[in-house]
């Protein structure tokens, strides 16, 4: 007999017109999780600078140029290491640099080489920003720079926090309250605290107010994904749940599009915020799953929402609860039957290091999501540092993310998860190597190749979620991958930070997420191939898949995907976490 959620599906078909209608609704305001995530590469830009000045100038002096406003010089800077040489209408001479300015004791000309005395003082009149590019950031809104500058390079790190907390926190409510009034908060939430980060008032607040906004857009994405994932039926879930981020990615491409046309950061902010505003004045209209429903024993309004789902789907003989619960009841009779010894026990995370072999595999796998999450975050957020158009670098970081998915789905069913896998994670890192060659001149290729990079590194993220779901038995499944999206979540506090790494060495960043991808890469080796085999049960079975030497066959039927989601998602919805 069909599992209760295969009866439903193949009553009402599996993507139909409603179903259709609920994904696109629900993943398009993924885009605005996509959106918030990167926001920040633009608003905290830190554009040129140097110290302000105690008056009012008269002439002003850069190597052998002479231009009566320090805005004409602004074309001409090429270094942090420069320095502005000004004149005031009193007749001092003022050397301008960074973070300090030097006062010359003797002036008798504005020449720009001197070797007198100076008086040096701190920047107490505040800054001068070039605003060419950018009319204003949060980092020249509020001085983010010098002994400040640390404080500009908390605001991913912290907003990254803020995704790391919202995930577990909205998970374990989404479990508790619904799908559905999950959905309609957070999408409320990321367009509230959205336009409330424009009016912040200070950096404090507007770190405190974009943390709220990176909790409810985790929880958002997270929510949608189960949510999706409940109503799209086995024979669509592989490719549905996996397209939920693209979307993410089209909102990439958003923020650069955006980006392009507005540059003063609270209106840019503003913008990005009302991007998906349809969606929060429609998603009342989002029914709650039935699944959910009838894990609650709410039986009329489940049976309600079958019966909207037939009329759209134009089923003229919907599916009976009854029909679904006496389903369940034998499938849960069946799995009581079969597991009493292990229901007995409640499992914690030390399971996952049970004996050498499954602890070598939780090793393995931890790294793979944190790899690419590392990997993902910074090919995305060092884009804007390419050189050439900075815009047009994250639209197409964020665009050749689109087709990764695709060939990751190809991929796992065809030839496998771990054989498609390794040689993406591998190649992933010998891009890292090769851009190290490229010249610094070479704009052109340099951002091609970062787009490779991104592309490799997105297929192996893509598929980890259902590979390691696939490793680990039913009795710690869900602990499995609620674990390795944590680990996931790890890498993305720690990307910013190492693309602040470029300060030290510009491919430092890179040549840790190679490392990183060629270690994970080559354990991968050791994992064994899960394609064509059936979910295991029991530790002593997943020990026993990794011992095996058999080769699966690869002509397994693709369906074999969508059952996995399947079991993972009606059984194990903590668990679920979406890779970004």
């Amino acid at each position: 007999m069909a599992p209760s959620s295969e009866r439903l599906f193949d009553s009402l078909g599996h993507f139909s017109r409603f179903q259709a209608c609920v994904y696109f609704a629900s993943v398009f305001q993924a885009m605005s999780c996509g959106i918030h995530y990167l926001a920040s590469v633009f608003m905290a830009v830190t554009p040129n600078f140097v110290c302000g000045i105690p008056g009012n100038v008269s002439s002003v002096r850069f190597y052998n140029s002479c231009e009566s406003s320090i805005e004409d010089i602004w074309t001409q800077w090429t270094s942090p290491e420069n320095y502005i040489v000004v004149q005031l209408e009193n007749g001092d001479i003022w050397e301008l640099n960074q973070c300090s300015r030097s006062k010359r004791e003797v002036g008798l000309d504005l020449a720009y080489e001197y070797k007198g005395n100076k008086s040096v003082f701190s920047c107490s009149d505040g800054y001068l920003y070039d605003d060419t590019k950018w009319k204003s950031t949060v980092v020249t809104q509020w001085d983010l720079v010098c002994d400040r500058e640390w404080l500009a390079k908390l605001i991913q790190p912290t907003f990254m926090l803020g995704v790391l907390i919202g995930a577990v926190i909205f998970g374990d409510i989404a479990d508790r309250l619904g799908r559905q009034r999950v959905i309609w908060f957070t999408s409320a939430g990321q367009f509230v605290f959205g336009i409330a980060v424009a009016f912040t008032f200070d950096y404090y607040s507007f770190v405190i107010v974009r943390f709220l906004l990176a909790m409810v857009s985790s929880g958002y994405l997270v929510v949608a994904f189960v949510y999706v994932t409940e109503f799209v039926g086995i024979k669509a879930r592989t490719w549905a749940s996996m397209h939920v981020h693209a979307f993410f990615a089209m909102g990439i491409m958003v923020v650069a599009l955006v980006g392009f046309l507005v540059r003063t950061w609270w209106v840019y902010q503003i913008f990005l915020s009302i991007a998906t505003l349809p969606f929060v004045l429609c998603c009342w209209m989002l029914p709650e799953t039935p699944f959910w429903l009838l894990s609650e024993k709410r039986y009329e309004d489940a049976q309600k929402v079958i019966n909207i789902m037939a009329r759209w789907n134009k089923i003229s003989t919907p599916c009976k609860v009854s029909e679904l619960c006496s389903v369940q009841d034998d499938l849960d009779g069946g799995r009581i039957g079969d597991n009493d010894t292990s229901s007995a026990k409640k499992h914690n995370i030390l399971d996952l290091f049970c004996n050498w072999h499954i602890a070598r595999r939780t090793i393995t796998v931890w790294l793979i999501w944190f790899t690419g999450s590392l990997g993902y975050y910074v090919f995305s957020l060092s884009s804007v540092s390419l050189g050439g158009n900075e815009y047009l670098n994250l639209f197409l970081i964020g665009a050749v993310e689109l087709p990764c998915y695709i060939i990751a789905c190809i991929g796992m069913d065809k030839l496998g998860r771990r054989n498609t896998l390794i040689p993406f994670l591998i190649l992933s890192a010998l891009i890292c190597v090769s851009i190290m060659f490229i010249p610094q001149d070479f704009n052109i290729l340099i951002i091609l190749a970062n787009m490779a990079g991104k592309f490799s590194i997105g297929v192996a993220f893509g598929l980890i979620y259902l590979y390691t779901a696939e490793l680990y038995p039913t009795i710690v499944r869900s602990l499995a991958v609620g674990s390795g999206s944590m680990m996931c979540r790890v890498g993305s506090v720690v990307a910013p930070f190492c693309v602040y790494l470029r300060s030290v060495w510009i491919f430092m960043p890179l040549l840790l997420v190679g490392i990183m991808a060629l270690l994970s890469g080559v354990l991968t080796i050791m994992l064994p191939e899960t394609l064509g085999k059936p979910l295991t049960n029991t530790l002593v079975e997943a020990t026993e898949m990794g011992r095996s030497k058999k080769s699966c066959s690869g002509k397994t039927p693709p369906a074999h995907s969508g059952t996995t989601l399947e079991k993972i998602e009606m059984f194990g919805q903590e668990a679920v976490s979406t890779e970004k």
